[in-house]
Protein backbone atom coordinates (compact mmCIF):
# COMPACT_ATOMS: atom_id res chain seq x y z
CA UNK A 1 0.00 0.00 0.00
CA UNK A 2 1.17 3.57 -1.09
CA UNK A 3 0.25 6.74 0.36
CA UNK A 4 1.56 9.85 -0.95
CA UNK A 5 0.34 13.52 -0.15
CA UNK A 6 1.59 16.94 -1.17
CA UNK A 7 -0.17 20.39 -0.09
CA UNK A 8 1.08 24.07 -0.76
CA UNK A 9 -0.11 27.76 0.10
CA UNK A 10 -1.64 29.89 -2.81
CA UNK A 11 0.42 32.15 -1.23
CA UNK A 12 3.92 31.57 -0.42
CA UNK A 13 4.98 31.92 3.28
CA UNK A 14 0.76 32.68 3.76
CA UNK A 15 -1.56 30.30 5.82
CA UNK A 16 -2.20 27.22 4.44
CA UNK A 17 -5.56 26.76 5.43
CA UNK A 18 -5.90 22.65 3.98
CA UNK A 19 -4.82 19.99 6.01
CA UNK A 20 -4.36 16.28 5.09
CA UNK A 21 -3.25 13.17 7.29
CA UNK A 22 -3.54 9.49 7.31
CA UNK A 23 -3.42 7.08 9.78
CA UNK A 24 -2.72 3.33 9.51
CA UNK A 25 -2.54 1.34 13.02
CA UNK A 26 0.57 -0.82 13.53
CA UNK A 27 -0.20 -4.73 12.75
CA UNK A 28 -3.82 -3.66 10.95
CA UNK A 29 -5.10 -3.96 7.42
CA UNK A 30 -7.01 -0.96 7.71
CA UNK A 31 -6.84 3.05 7.85
CA UNK A 32 -8.40 6.16 7.31
CA UNK A 33 -7.15 9.60 5.65
CA UNK A 34 -8.39 13.35 5.97
CA UNK A 35 -8.37 15.88 3.65
CA UNK A 36 -10.26 19.28 4.40
CA UNK A 37 -9.94 22.91 2.82
CA UNK A 38 -10.49 25.07 4.61
CA UNK A 39 -12.89 28.34 3.67
CA UNK A 40 -11.35 31.56 3.98
CA UNK A 41 -12.73 33.86 6.52
CA UNK A 42 -13.75 37.61 6.10
CA UNK A 43 -11.93 40.66 7.25
CA UNK A 44 -13.28 40.00 10.88
CA UNK A 45 -12.41 36.13 10.90
CA UNK A 46 -16.78 35.30 11.82
CA UNK A 47 -16.12 36.73 15.48
CA UNK A 48 -13.55 34.05 15.78
CA UNK A 49 -10.48 34.83 18.22
CA UNK A 50 -8.68 31.27 16.35
CA UNK A 51 -7.07 31.14 12.62
CA UNK A 52 -9.20 28.72 9.69
CA UNK A 53 -5.65 27.38 10.31
CA UNK A 54 -6.19 26.18 13.90
CA UNK A 55 -9.95 24.97 12.92
CA UNK A 56 -8.87 22.65 10.30
CA UNK A 57 -5.94 21.33 12.18
CA UNK A 58 -8.42 20.50 15.39
CA UNK A 59 -11.27 18.93 13.22
CA UNK A 60 -9.24 17.25 10.75
CA UNK A 61 -7.03 15.51 13.79
CA UNK A 62 -9.95 14.56 16.11
CA UNK A 63 -12.06 13.36 12.79
CA UNK A 64 -9.06 11.29 11.99
CA UNK A 65 -8.64 10.02 15.79
CA UNK A 66 -12.25 8.70 15.60
CA UNK A 67 -12.31 7.61 12.00
CA UNK A 68 -9.29 4.77 13.62
CA UNK A 69 -10.37 4.59 17.02
CA UNK A 70 -14.43 3.91 16.71
CA UNK A 71 -14.75 1.65 13.64
CA UNK A 72 -18.55 0.90 15.33
CA UNK A 73 -19.39 4.55 14.25
CA UNK A 74 -19.89 5.04 10.63
CA UNK A 75 -18.11 7.92 9.09
CA UNK A 76 -20.68 10.20 9.43
CA UNK A 77 -21.14 9.81 12.66
CA UNK A 78 -17.31 10.31 13.26
CA UNK A 79 -17.73 13.58 11.26
CA UNK A 80 -20.77 14.53 13.49
CA UNK A 81 -18.50 13.64 16.87
CA UNK A 82 -15.89 15.70 15.57
CA UNK A 83 -17.58 19.00 14.86
CA UNK A 84 -18.69 18.86 17.89
CA UNK A 85 -15.69 18.26 19.95
CA UNK A 86 -14.05 20.79 17.82
CA UNK A 87 -17.08 23.75 18.28
CA UNK A 88 -16.99 23.11 22.29
CA UNK A 89 -13.12 23.89 22.41
CA UNK A 90 -14.00 27.51 20.90
CA UNK A 91 -17.55 27.52 22.66
CA UNK A 92 -16.87 30.12 25.66
CA UNK A 93 -14.31 32.44 23.68
CA UNK A 94 -15.95 32.54 19.85
CA UNK A 95 -19.66 33.61 18.35
CA UNK A 96 -20.02 30.13 16.51
CA UNK A 97 -23.71 31.30 15.41
CA UNK A 98 -21.84 33.58 13.25
CA UNK A 99 -22.09 32.64 9.29
CA UNK A 100 -18.58 32.30 8.53
CA UNK A 101 -17.38 30.76 11.85
CA UNK A 102 -14.22 28.78 10.92
CA UNK A 103 -15.16 26.10 8.24
CA UNK A 104 -14.33 23.18 6.12
CA UNK A 105 -15.32 21.34 3.25
CA UNK A 106 -14.18 17.02 4.29
CA UNK A 107 -12.91 14.47 2.31
CA UNK A 108 -12.38 11.25 4.30
CA UNK A 109 -12.10 7.52 3.81
CA UNK A 110 -11.44 4.67 5.98
CA UNK A 111 -10.54 1.15 4.74
CA UNK A 112 -10.06 -1.99 6.41
CA UNK A 113 -9.71 -5.90 5.08
CA UNK A 114 -12.59 -5.76 2.91
CA UNK A 115 -14.28 -2.23 1.76
CA UNK A 116 -13.70 1.13 1.72
CA UNK A 117 -16.16 3.82 3.07
CA UNK A 118 -16.07 7.33 1.93
CA UNK A 119 -17.49 10.88 2.94
CA UNK A 120 -17.04 14.00 0.75
CA UNK A 121 -19.10 17.35 2.15
CA UNK A 122 -18.55 20.40 -0.37
CA UNK A 123 -16.80 21.12 -2.98
CA UNK A 124 -13.65 19.02 -2.59
CA UNK A 125 -13.27 16.01 -4.52
CA UNK A 126 -12.57 12.06 -3.96
CA UNK A 127 -11.50 9.95 -6.86
CA UNK A 128 -12.09 6.45 -7.29
CA UNK A 129 -10.06 4.50 -9.84
CA UNK A 130 -10.92 0.20 -10.12
CA UNK A 131 -8.87 -2.28 -11.73
CA UNK A 132 -9.53 -1.42 -15.28
CA UNK A 133 -8.20 2.22 -14.96
CA UNK A 134 -11.65 3.82 -14.78
CA UNK A 135 -12.41 6.96 -12.68
CA UNK A 136 -15.13 7.31 -10.81
CA UNK A 137 -15.10 11.09 -9.24
CA UNK A 138 -17.19 11.51 -5.78
CA UNK A 139 -18.32 15.02 -5.75
CA UNK A 140 -20.97 16.95 -3.91
CA UNK A 141 -22.24 19.07 -6.38
CA UNK A 142 -24.54 21.18 -4.60
CA UNK A 143 -22.85 24.45 -5.37
CA UNK A 144 -22.60 23.52 -8.81
CA UNK A 145 -26.16 23.21 -9.30
CA UNK A 146 -26.82 26.35 -7.41
CA UNK A 147 -24.42 28.17 -9.45
CA UNK A 148 -25.85 26.30 -12.72
CA UNK A 149 -29.41 27.40 -11.52
CA UNK A 150 -28.01 31.21 -11.42
CA UNK A 151 -28.19 31.15 -7.57
CA UNK A 152 -25.98 33.38 -5.34
CA UNK A 153 -24.06 31.01 -3.38
CA UNK A 154 -22.82 32.51 -0.60
CA UNK A 155 -26.10 33.45 1.38
CA UNK A 156 -27.11 29.80 1.24
CA UNK A 157 -24.37 28.55 3.36
CA UNK A 158 -25.38 25.83 5.92
CA UNK A 159 -29.35 26.43 5.16
CA UNK A 160 -31.93 24.38 3.95
CA UNK A 161 -31.95 24.62 -0.22
CA UNK A 162 -28.18 25.53 -0.14
CA UNK A 163 -24.92 23.97 0.58
CA UNK A 164 -23.35 22.79 3.34
CA UNK A 165 -19.66 22.76 5.44
CA UNK A 166 -18.43 21.22 8.40
CA UNK A 167 -18.35 24.35 10.77
CA UNK A 168 -20.40 24.37 14.37
CA UNK A 169 -23.13 22.42 13.45
CA UNK A 170 -23.05 18.20 13.68
CA UNK A 171 -25.51 17.78 12.61
CA UNK A 172 -24.59 18.89 8.49
CA UNK A 173 -22.68 14.88 8.62
CA UNK A 174 -26.21 14.41 7.55
CA UNK A 175 -25.98 16.24 4.48
CA UNK A 176 -22.23 14.46 3.09
CA UNK A 177 -22.62 12.18 0.08
CA UNK A 178 -21.01 8.82 1.74
CA UNK A 179 -20.62 5.26 0.41
CA UNK A 180 -19.02 1.76 0.79
CA UNK A 181 -16.63 0.22 -2.17
CA UNK A 182 -15.32 -3.11 -2.00
CA UNK A 183 -11.72 -3.33 -1.78
CA UNK A 184 -11.53 -6.03 -4.62
CA UNK A 185 -13.11 -3.44 -7.04
CA UNK A 186 -10.78 -0.06 -6.72
CA UNK A 187 -7.55 0.23 -7.35
CA UNK A 188 -6.33 3.39 -6.17
CA UNK A 189 -8.30 6.63 -4.23
CA UNK A 190 -7.14 10.12 -4.17
CA UNK A 191 -8.43 13.28 -2.52
CA UNK A 192 -8.03 16.74 -3.92
CA UNK A 193 -8.97 19.87 -2.37
CA UNK A 194 -10.58 22.49 -5.00
CA UNK A 195 -7.48 23.74 -5.49
CA UNK A 196 -5.82 20.83 -6.66
CA UNK A 197 -8.47 20.09 -8.67
CA UNK A 198 -8.25 23.38 -10.70
CA UNK A 199 -6.96 21.64 -13.79
CA UNK A 200 -10.24 19.97 -14.10
CA UNK A 201 -12.80 22.23 -12.36
CA UNK A 202 -11.51 25.41 -13.41
CA UNK A 203 -9.11 25.89 -16.10
CA UNK A 204 -10.47 22.23 -18.08
CA UNK A 205 -6.89 20.96 -19.02
CA UNK A 206 -7.60 18.27 -17.52
CA UNK A 207 -9.88 15.70 -16.79
CA UNK A 208 -10.27 13.20 -13.74
CA UNK A 209 -8.79 9.71 -15.50
CA UNK A 210 -5.49 12.30 -16.48
CA UNK A 211 -5.47 13.82 -13.29
CA UNK A 212 -5.82 10.14 -11.36
CA UNK A 213 -3.19 8.67 -14.06
CA UNK A 214 -0.68 11.98 -13.34
CA UNK A 215 -0.92 11.31 -9.33
CA UNK A 216 -0.14 7.47 -9.67
CA UNK A 217 2.52 7.98 -12.25
CA UNK A 218 4.42 10.94 -10.72
CA UNK A 219 3.07 11.76 -7.57
CA UNK A 220 0.80 14.73 -6.06
CA UNK A 221 3.85 17.27 -5.84
CA UNK A 222 3.59 16.89 -9.73
CA UNK A 223 -0.24 17.62 -9.57
CA UNK A 224 0.47 20.79 -7.69
CA UNK A 225 2.61 21.74 -9.85
CA UNK A 226 1.07 21.26 -13.04
CA UNK A 227 -1.65 23.51 -11.38
CA UNK A 228 0.19 26.19 -10.08
CA UNK A 229 1.52 26.39 -13.78
CA UNK A 230 -1.93 26.93 -15.26
CA UNK A 231 -2.60 29.80 -12.80
CA UNK A 232 0.89 31.52 -12.97
CA UNK A 233 0.22 31.44 -16.76
CA UNK A 234 -3.26 34.18 -15.88
CA UNK A 235 -2.00 35.42 -12.66
CA UNK A 236 -4.53 37.99 -12.07
CA UNK A 237 -7.62 35.83 -13.51
CA UNK A 238 -8.45 37.60 -16.76
CA UNK A 239 -8.07 34.99 -18.58
CA UNK A 240 -10.01 32.22 -16.38
CA UNK A 241 -11.99 34.41 -13.69
CA UNK A 242 -12.08 32.60 -10.48
CA UNK A 243 -12.70 33.51 -7.27
CA UNK A 244 -9.04 33.62 -6.04
CA UNK A 245 -5.85 33.69 -8.57
CA UNK A 246 -4.11 31.04 -6.87
CA UNK A 247 -5.20 28.65 -4.16
CA UNK A 248 -4.24 26.22 -1.33
CA UNK A 249 -4.30 23.09 -3.16
CA UNK A 250 -4.07 19.33 -1.49
CA UNK A 251 -3.84 15.98 -2.86
CA UNK A 252 -3.23 12.88 -1.37
CA UNK A 253 -2.76 9.60 -3.35
CA UNK A 254 -3.63 6.14 -1.67
CA UNK A 255 -2.79 2.76 -3.86
CA UNK A 256 -4.06 -0.28 -2.72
Amino acid sequence: MRIETATAPGTPGAPNEDFVAAAMPAGGHGGALVLLDGVTPPPDNGNCVHSVAWFTARLGGKLLELSVSRPDLTLAECLSAAIGVTADAHRSTCDLSHPLTPQATVVTVRWDGRELEHLVLSDSALLLEDPDGQVTAVLDDRIDRLRAAGRRVAPLRNLPGGFFTAAADPSVSAKAVTGRTPLTALRAVAALSDGAARGVEVFGVDDWTATMSLLRKVGPEALLTRVRAAEDADPDGTAVPRGKPYDDATAVLLEL
